[in-house]
C-alpha cells in the first residue's frame, strides 16, 4: 500500500472561484535580497494585477514574500489558475535576480504556507499581518514607509 505525505508547501489542489488566498514563500537558503532584488520581486508580484488576479496586498521582505490575492474569474466560469500566476511571478523574478547577480541556480523555495482566506475577519487579520511585517521586523517605522509593500487600500487613499 502506498503512503501519502501531506504537506503545506504546495498551493491548494482545489481552487475555489471567488476566494482570496494568503501565500508565502522564502528565498532559497534564506538568502537576503538586495533592495534592487526586492523591487524586481514586487514588480513581478504586481504585474498580473487586474489581468489575472486582484492583488490586495503584498510585501517583499529581505528573505520572504507574503501575498494576499484573488484569482480573477474566467469568462466561461472558474478562475485563473493561482499556481500558474505564482509560477510566473517566481520564474520571472528569479530570472531577473540571477541576471543581476551573474549566477545560476534557485532563488526561491516552494511555497511554505498557503491557505484560502475563509472569512472577512481572517482577511483583515492577514492584511494587517502583511502591513505590519516590516514594522515588526524593524525595517520601517510605519507600513507606508516600507518601499516593498503593496497595499491596494493604502494606494487608493
Amino acid at each position: 500500500m502506498r503512503s501519502f505525505q501531506i504537506t503545506r508547501r504546495y498551493l491548494p489542489h482545489w481552487q475555489f472561484p471567488g476566494s482570496v488566498y494568503f501565500i508565502t514563500w522564502r528565498s532559497k537558503d534564506f538568502q537576503v535580497l538586495s533592495p534592487e532584488e526586492r523591487t524586481i520581486t514586487l514588480e513581478a508580484v504586481k504585474y498580473w494585477e487586474g489581468r489575472k488576479w486582484k492583488l490586495c496586498a503584498a510585501v517583499v521582505m529581505p528573505d520572504h514574500v507574503h501575498i494576499l490575492g484573488k484569482p480573477l474569474p474566467l469568462p466561461g466560469g472558474g478562475a485563473v489558475n493561482l499556481g500558474k500566476i505564482i509560477h510566473s511571478v517566481k520564474s520571472y523574478s528569479a530570472h531577473e535576480i540571477r541576471k543581476k547577480r551573474g549566477t545560476i541556480g534557485s532563488i526561491w523555495q516552494d511555497e511554505r504556507f498557503d491557505r484560502i482566506v475563509r472569512d472577512e475577519d481572517e482577511f483583515w487579520n492577514k492584511l494587517e499581518y502583511i502591513r505590519n511585517n516590516p514594522v515588526k521586523n524593524e525595517l520601517a517605522e510605519n507600513p507606508e514607509d516600507y518601499l516593498w509593500l503593496y497595499d491596494k487600500v493604502i494606494e487608493e487613499r
